[in-house]
Order: C-alpha cells, then structure tokens, then sequence
C-alpha cells in the first residue's frame, strides 16, 4: 500500500519505498483509544520500542523487515498481542480491538 487508509494516518513525507511502516488504530467499542501504548517486540519477545496512541487512538513504527508483534496495553483492558509482518517498501496496517 503506498497511502494511509481513509482517516488513517497520513504518510507525507514518508519514503515508503525505503522504510518498513507498521502503522494502526487502537479502538473500545469501535471509538478510538488515546493515550494507550503499543510496543514493538521482536521475534523472542524482547522489548524494541513503544509509543503512546494519539487522541485518535493512532500509532506508527518504521520497523526492520520481519516478522514483529504488537503488544497494547491500555486502561481497563487486557493487553492485546498482533503478529506484523513489516516489510521495505511496504505499510503494515493493523487494527487492534481492545
């Protein structure tokens, strides 16, 4: 994919062709979750990195190619754990319920 989604985050004057995004949206009842986070682990399960939702409940990481999991741990919820595959040349997008 070479855009963001429709009311997704925008992806100007990202060069998609060199980076690996994994971008999404962290939703409760279909409404978006702010202030939520969502960490990057790799494939063993280490910590890489971690980034508060946006008040559209909105997160991005430019990622290594590979296969990464998405850990979201948010008030009032149990974490939620997405398998992502990020590739160069390539958006990750990822829709995560809690």
């Amino acid at each position: 994919m070479c855009g963001a989604t429709a009311g997704g985050l925008s992806l100007d004057g990202v060069n998609v062709a060199k980076e690996a995004v994994v971008q999404g949206q962290v939703t409760r009842d279909g409404e978006p979750v702010g202030n939520a986070y969502v960490r990057l682990l790799d494939r063993s399960g280490e910590f890489t990195a971690e980034v508060p939702t946006s008040a559209t409940g909105h997160f991005r990481f430019f990622a290594g190619e590979g296969q990464w999991t998405l850990r979201t741990l948010a008030p009032k919820a149990e974490p939620v754990d997405k398998v992502v595959h990020a590739a160069i040349g390539s958006v990750a997008e990822v829709q995560v319920a809690i």
